[in-house]
């Protein structure tokens, strides 16, 4: 029985025009961005597990296909081009995440998750595997720990953040 590494190998020489370094890629996405989708879905955050995994997926693929148009044809191309609209639709995402109600201000921290996923599906995207996975260490150790710690030493913590003067009216800024 061949091992799966050497039967991989077989395969994708035999049908080159599959990928199997992007079904990697794109499945290290789902993992990566579900790690954090299920934090926020267990916090009962509005973007949770599927958001979180579609947007570092979608982010990953992107990537990858921005890298790759400009490895097929001749003549001026960048690959910070998409990348760059993937930012900007990110955060036209966490625009509509962030909801502006009573006077206060919520969902910073859902629409920065989201920004930062997107962040962690380019870098998987781009095959900077190490880097994407301990930039979601480092944001989960932000989430769940910084939560606990908010939490036991100031009660009522985002509610209790200073004030926020904009045009004409004083709004309270409230964490998640």
């Amino acid at each position: 029985m061949i091992g799966l590494f050497e039967w991989a190998a077989r395969f994708s020489a035999a049908y080159p025009e599959l990928r199997l370094d992007l079904l990697g890629h794109l499945t290290l996405a789902v993992l990566l961005g579900g790690a954090i989708g299920f934090e926020r879905q267990h916090a009962q955050k509005p973007a949770g597990l599927r958001t979180n995994i579609l947007i570092c997926v979608g982010a990953a693929l992107v990537t990858d296909l921005s890298i790759r148009i400009t490895s097929l044809g001749p003549g001026p191309a960048d690959p910070a081009r998409l990348s760059a609209q993937i930012i900007s639709g990110i955060g036209f995402l966490g625009a509509g995440a962030i909801i502006q109600s009573r006077g206060s201000v919520t969902g910073l921290t859902t629409a920065a998750t989201m920004w930062v996923v997107a962040a962690i599906g380019m870098t998987v995207g781009a095959g900077a595997i190490a880097e994407a996975v301990g930039a979601t260490i480092l944001v989960l150790l932000v989430l769940i720990p910084l939560r606990v710690l908010e939490r036991r030493v100031v009660p009522n913590f985002g509610r209790r953040m200073g004030d926020i003067v904009g045009e004409g009216e004083v709004s309270k800024v409230v964490e998640e």
